[in-house]
Order: structure tokens, then C-alpha cells, then sequence
């Protein structure tokens, strides 16, 4: 349970730096402090590669995405970007940041497509409101950008659980550790 909290209170830590940094000029504080909280990740998992692949996978993902959205100008962004059809370097680190609660704080969604669904379709829209309201991104059309960020984050969201439940840095489950016995015999 105490890591359970602990990767709830340092996604949050991180998503606000990203957020409130790409508000700001200060953009690179956000994309550092996720630098920190994804080693801090990385150090507690029982199996490091699998939790660092869950997280480049989750991180293609996510900039994908986002730059596509990007790209069609449905998200606006006031700084941290290298090119502009990219989203912005401190909305990618929060994907890997969003890949750290995957195996811990979000597990209970392993297995549960329609929950997962359910949370990309409800939780991303919010999310990216949220980053809104707290001056990180602009859009041209409010309710045509959020319909695609529910419809893209409830697609990529029970994919991101099945990966996860795949790539299992802290707790494999069953089936996981006899396929590795079965691999190393």
C-alpha cells in the first residue's frame, strides 16, 4: 500500500511540474522532475527492464498522439516545443510519468477492458481540461479537441493496461514468471 501511495503522490507531483512548467517559461522544470520521479520508479521495480520497455512503449505512444493532435492544431501549446507539429517536450516526459502507474497505482485496471475504456474515455478528457484551466494548452475548438482526446485515450487506455499486464516490473503474475522458469530451462 505505501508504494501504491507513493506512485499516486509522485504522479501528481509530476503532472503538476509538467503542467504549471508548460504554463510558465518554465517549462523544463516539469520534463527534469519527471526525469527524477521515473528513476525513483525505476529503482523500486523488482524487475527493471520490463518496467523501462512498459515506459518507451507508453512514451511512442503518447507522443504519437499528442502530435497528432498537435499537428492538426486541435491542441495549442504556449512553449516547450521543438518543432510545432510536436507536442511539446513536458507533455511527452508526462507520458512516461503516466506509464509509472500503470504496474502500481493504476494496476487495478489490468484485465478490465471496459474499465479501462471507461477511464481513457473519462480520465483523459479531464486530464487535458484540467491542463486547460491551468493555462498549459489552448485549443481551436474545445468540444472537437476533447471529443478526440476521449476517443483517442479510450483506445490507447486498455492498450496501455494490456501492455502494462504484459511488461510487469513489480508484481508478474503467474503466467509471466512461468513463461521466464519456462524461457530459462
Amino acid at each position: 500500500m505505501r508504494l501504491v501511495l507513493q506512485n499516486f503522490i509522485l504522479f501528481q507531483i509530476g503532472w503538476f511540474a509538467c503542467v504549471l512548467g508548460g504554463a510558465s517559461d518554465y517549462s523544463w522544470a516539469g520534463s527534469l522532475t519527471v526525469v527524477a520521479i521515473i528513476a525513483v520508479h525505476l529503482l523500486n521495480a523488482k524487475y527493471f527492464g520490463s518496467e523501462l520497455k512498459l515506459i518507451l512503449y507508453t512514451l511512442v505512444i503518447g507522443t504519437c498522439w499528442d502530435s497528432l493532435l498537435t499537428m492538426t492544431g486541435l491542441l495549442q501549446f504556449n512553449g516547450g516545443q521543438f518543432l510545432d507539429w510536436l507536442a511539446p517536450h513536458w507533455l511527452i516526459a508526462m507520458w512516461a510519468l503516466f506509464a509509472t502507474t500503470l504496474n502500481v497505482s493504476m494496476r487495478w485496471l489490468q484485465g478490465r477492458v471496459f474499465l479501462s475504456f471507461l477511464a481513457g474515455l473519462i480520465g483523459g478528457p479531464l486530464a487535458y481540461y484540467a491542463g486547460h484551466k491551468l493555462g498549459a494548452v489552448n485549443y481551436s475548438d474545445p468540444v472537437l479537441a476533447l471529443s478526440f482526446v476521449a476517443i483517442g485515450w479510450s483506445i490507447i487506455m486498455p492498450f496501455l493496461s494490456f501492455l502494462a499486464s504484459e511488461n510487469d516490473g513489480y508484481l508478474l503474475d503467474r503466467k509471466v514468471t512461468l513463461r521466464k522458469q519456462e524461457a530459462s530451462a
